[in-house]
């Protein structure tokens, strides 16, 4: 395999999408054999699994394996590309939470089969139907997510040692998921809470934990596993939360044709973000009543979206977010300035910061 990154990257990207294609063939046709009903959920999964995403829980992983030492093997990619299952839980069960209408410029998955309910003039509620139906393909695609990676090829002693930092990433996942729900239902915001939130709700998993994952499918020796586990967080974390920290800024100021979702979202939805923190330490009398009046108003429109927009820039909240993504950046790289890191992975890690940092998605 060519080290020039973005080729790299690209040919790991290809090989992931193979992967997932393969084995979503076969639950599909697995599905199909239960019952005809089941149809319509194969194509939704399919259609929300491949017809998008970044793959960058998969690259990191992956980058994360070749800069412990590990060997090119198609078995690893399928290991790492369940995290795209996971991230697919995440994503199902996260807009239903939300109440959010879309996912990559299309119907989130409660909002389409809402429409199947509809379309189909079955009985009973509509909403009721499609939420239900959110809650048992998310959680699908977690059982799925197991068995792809259990099923990858990797050998009995890989999996079994890589296992415990499996687990804990999604641990880690579904407490930073409550978190947030909770933040949302607490009446003050927090910048400190809001950080911790950003953390382990996105960027742990995001980044830190798969190149855990992929440097405990790497080593066999428990000392250099905890070599590599001490490096990559040392990168993962400030990384991981400014990847956050991008999100954050993107659900406000996002062009919708390139996020898939509606501008403001985040504002509509009353995210207590980094960002929304910040502009409330900031905020005078006057920005609190203005905020007040909008932020969290799921029927906002876009004069509301616009006077939002303009207080967060007015009180140097999102310039202040910019310049802390800045600053956590440099950090991470900084980190990666280890003799022990693979000089070739060393290359791809430092591309994958800058996808993860300058995206527009």
């Amino acid at each position: 395999m060519t080290y020039e990154p973005q080729r790299a990257l690209a040919d790991i990207r290809i090989r992931v999408q193979r992967e997932l294609v393969d084995f979503l063939g076969l639950q599909t046709h697995y599905l199909g054999e239960i019952g005809s009903e089941l149809v319509p959920v194969a194509e939704a999964m399919n259609g929300f699994l491949l017809d998008g995403g970044k793959r960058l829980r998969p690259l990191f992983a992956y980058c994360g394996y070749l800069a412990a030492g590990g060997k090119e093997d198609d078995a690893i990619i399928k290991a790492v590309a369940s995290l795209e299952l996971l991230q697919a839980c995440a994503l199902i069960h996260d807009d239903l939470m939300d109440g959010s209408d879309t996912r990559r410029n299309k119907p989130s998955m409660h909002r389409h089969f809402e429409s199947i309910h509809s379309d189909e003039d079955l009985s009973g509620s509509a909403t009721s139907y499609g939420s239900a139906a959110a809650i048992l393909l998310g959680d699908l695609a977690l059982v799925w997510s197991d068995q792809m990676f259990h099923t990858s090829g990797i050998s009995s002693e890989v999996l079994v040692r890589s296992l415990g930092i499996h687990d804990e990433m999604r641990i880690e996942l579904m407490a930073g998921q409550f978190l947030d729900i909770h933040e949302q239902a607490l009446a003050a915001s927090s910048v400190a809470r809001s950080l911790k939130i950003a953390r382990y709700k996105s960027g742990k998993y995001t980044i830190e934990r798969p190149l855990h994952f992929g440097a405990s499918l790497a080593l066999s020796d428990s000392h250099q596993r905890s070599l590599f586990t001490d490096i990559f967080s040392e990168f993962g974390l400030p990384l991981g939360e400014a990847f956050q920290l991008r999100d954050d800024l993107l659900g406000v100021f996002g062009d919708p044709s390139v996020t898939g979702k509606p501008a403001g979202d985040d504002l509509r939805e009353g995210k207590r973000t980094v960002l929304m923190a910040m502009t409330n330490d900031r905020a005078d009398e006057n920005q609190e009543a203005v905020i007040a009046k909008y932020f969290g108003d799921p029927n906002l429109e876009s004069n509301g979206i616009a006077a939002l927009q303009t207080i967060i820039s007015e009180t140097g909240a999102a310039q202040h977010v910019e310049d802390l993504i800045e600053k956590l950046t440099l950090t991470a790289l900084d980190s990666l300035n280890r003799d022990e890191i693979e000089p070739n992975a060393h290359a791809l890690l430092n591309e994958l910061a800058s996808i993860a940092i300058r995206r527009s998605v």
